[in-house]
């Protein structure tokens, strides 16, 4: 596959996405995955320098909240965002189309293996029709041994399909884990002179949002998404965000 941002492209779209709301490094990762629905999945080696760059040239600032660092869009930076805005939209329709072309591909893939199952079968039950008589009980007999045959092997098939997704589920959640424990050493872990074990604490609360995620794709991926669908879970989350600030607020 073609890289998914070419030249100067992913410096385009961090500003976009710290144009819509001040963000810490790993929030940006997250959100990069998410939209992308794992087509690019970037590691922190990959965004922090960047960011810090952009820092440089005066494009984002940045405030360390709660011993993290959280980037804002300075005005020069909005101002290079509106210049390429153009660039921007054809940028987004290309991801768009990468994503549905992979999914095309998987659905293709398991159409056409269904298919040749089917005619195979429709094959083997015309010549069981045409058979001689006095081989007939002969005939039947290994027709019904092919037709098992065949549907192990349909059956075989389609599981490979359903472990290859349980696979790949199981990887994007360890990939979820490994992007946050990078992203939390980079930053540093948490603040200095905070209780003892705070850093196993913020960890462990790392973790369980990550496997909170990857069960939320896997969910989503044996789903059929729609624009409503998406909304729902929009608030959905937004009220959880929320539910989830008064307890640590507490």
């Amino acid at each position: 596959m073609s890289p998914v941002f070419g030249h100067g492209r992913l410096r385009l779209y961090l500003l976009k996405l710290l144009d819509e709301s001040p963000r810490h490094g790993y929030e940006v990762i997250r959100l990069l995955q998410d939209r992308f629905l794992g087509v690019y999945s970037p590691s922190p080696g990959t965004i922090y320098p960047r960011l810090a760059r952009l820092e440089e040239e005066g494009l984002v600032t940045h405030e360390v909240v709660e011993g993290k660092k959280v980037f804002s869009i300075t005005d020069k930076g909005r101002e290079e965002l509106n210049d390429r805005l153009d660039e921007l939209a054809d940028l987004e329709q290309e991801i768009s189309a990468s994503v549905r072309d992979i999914a095309r591909e998987v659905k293709e893939d398991v159409r056409d293996t269904v298919r040749s199952l089917r005619d195979e079968l429709t094959r083997m039950a015309k010549d069981v029709r045409t058979g001689a008589a006095e081989d007939t009980r002969r005939l039947r007999r290994q027709q019904k041994e092919d037709l098992k045959r065949l549907r192990d092997e349909q059956k075989r098939q389609w599981m490979e399909h359903a472990y290859h997704w349980q696979d790949e589920g199981e990887r994007l959640s360890r990939e979820w884990r490994r992007i946050w424990q990078e992203a939390w050493s980079t930053l540093g872990g948490p603040p200095p002179g905070g209780p003892a074990g705070r850093a196993d604490l913020d960890a462990e609360l790392g973790e369980l949002l990550a496997d909170f995620v990857g069960q939320a794709r896997r969910d989503a991926s044996e789903a059929r998404l729609t624009p409503d669908k998406l909304a729902e879970l929009r608030t959905t989350l937004t009220e959880s965000a929320t539910r989830i600030r008064e307890i640590l607020d507490r």
